[in-house]
């Protein structure tokens, strides 16, 4: 990975920047790796020094935040396939293939190549979940402790702590993780969706987490059981406890088949708890709904209008590349946008279209409270990237290959890693 070192100056002349209600022509100065003028376009002259890229009308964007991944999952599908494309069947390979093959070099050099592959697309900062049942979490940890330091000043990290509901009803198992997550700087988590003692499993999550100053961040409902209410009872113990760290709820996808009222009611007690949401749009609809033989009925996502509508923090991110739980993908932040895009039917009103394009920068920034803010605004970090696309329409038709990465203020000239690198480790070949 190199990048461009000839100017600590650049200008970004007649970009197309998004906004709440749409995007704004703007020229950008960058200097010495920070936005240092963001003006209308054609009012900024090169000066002496300075490297010019016209992006000639093309929408520019903040380097992306991807708020949920599983970075130590990512692409054992070659040697792990998920039979058929069900929920437990994706539990199962993982669980089967983590026993079998998860070593230190092993989840190293997936998530190394995982880390590559984002960093080659434009992404700044990342949280991935850790499967973290002993005796993984012994592994798992310290190998991403090293990515950390490693990847310092290309991708910003975090690590959250992932436990199935059984381990989350061990008390002194939680406690060993909330110690774990201590020691590296990290958060709690969990899965919880249909379940009858949830609340057992929730109340052990939160409790612990605020015992160690941890902040959560929790699989919750992801299921289309309408049964599923994970999420209401999360927001009431974080009310009833005062639970004063930040909670993040990803999925939450059977809300979106509970009733009118119901939902409502939820939405509001979300609200006033202070959850923020992320939402997995395309691993929702590979698991959610998959039936043998029978086309699905919904689409896996959760409510994020209505959920946005009340005051509720959302994000889009990523979720699973190329695992038994979601067979595609490559942290892309940009496809993640796109699928989000058509899947939730974003694009519609128009005007309110640009304001979703924060929900893969600063919303996740602000929920993570990652030290990147993922803003375009004068003093934040020069990490951008500058597409071809000069409306939305061209945007979400081609994948933006040609994209140009720009981190600290210089072109990124990193490329994607090639499958096959990975030829090896996994065993296979096609």
């Amino acid at each position: 990975m190199t990048n461009d070192t000839t100017s600590t100056k650049r200008l970004i002349r007649k970009g197309r920047i998004p906004g709440k209600t749409g995007f704004s022509p703007a020229d950008i100065r960058l200097v010495d790796g920070v936005i240092d003028t963001i003006a209308a376009p054609g009012s900024l002259t090169p000066e002496d020094g300075e490297t010019v890229l016209d992006a000639d009308d093309g929408i520019v964007l903040p380097a992306f935040v991807d708020l949920h991944t599983h970075l130590d999952k990512g692409h054992i599908t070659p040697r792990r396939p998920n039979p058929d494309g069900s929920f437990m069947g994706a539990l199962n390979a993982v669980s089967a293939d983590r026993v079998a093959n998860w070593n230190a070099a092993d989840v190293e050099a997936r998530m190394e190549f995982a880390l590559r592959c984002a960093y080659a697309h434009g992404t700044a900062a990342i949280r991935t979940h850790l499967d973290s049942a002993p005796p993984q979490h012994e592994i798992s940890w310290p190998v991403f402790a090293r990515k950390r330091e490693e990847w310092a000043g290309r991708i910003e990290l975090q690590a959250t702590a992932l436990c199935g509901p059984d381990h989350a009803l061990d008390k002194a198992l939680v406690e060993e993780l909330a110690r774990t997550v201590k020691t590296y700087g990290g958060s709690l988590g969990g899965a919880i969706s249909v379940f009858d003692r949830a609340g057992e499993a929730i109340a052990n999550l939160v409790d612990a987490a605020g015992r160690h100053g941890l902040d959560l961040d929790l699989h919750i409902d992801e299921s289309g059981d309408t049964a599923s209410r994970s999420l209401s009872i999360l927001a009431d113990r974080v009310i009833e406890t005062g639970f004063s760290g930040r909670v993040l709820a990803g999925h939450c996808c059977s809300l979106a088949i509970l009733a009118g009222e119901d939902a409502k009611a939820t939405i509001a007690r979300v609200a006033e708890a202070g959850i923020d949401i992320v939402s997995l749009p395309m691993c929702n609809l590979y698991l959610q709904d998959r039936r043998p033989e029978e086309t699905p009925r919904w689409r896996g996502v959760t409510l994020l209008r209505e959920l946005k509508a009340a005051g509720v923090a959302v994000s889009l991110a990523s979720d699973n590349t190329r695992d038994p739980f979601y067979a595609y993908g490559d942290l892309d932040m940009l496809e993640v946008l796109r699928e989000s895009v058509r899947i939730g039917h974003l694009d519609h009103p128009e005007d309110k279209l640009a304001d979703w394009f924060s929900a893969v920068a600063a919303v996740p920034a602000r929920t993570a409270g990652f030290a990147y803010g993922a803003t375009l605004l004068a003093g934040a970090p020069a990490d951008l990237v500058v597409t071809r696309a000069r409306t939305p329409g061209e945007l979400f038709s081609r994948p933006q290959s040609d994209r140009t990465v720009i981190r600290a203020g210089k072109v990124v000239s990193a490329k994607l890693p090639d499958y096959r690198e990975l030829d090896t480790l996994l065993g296979v070949t096609p």
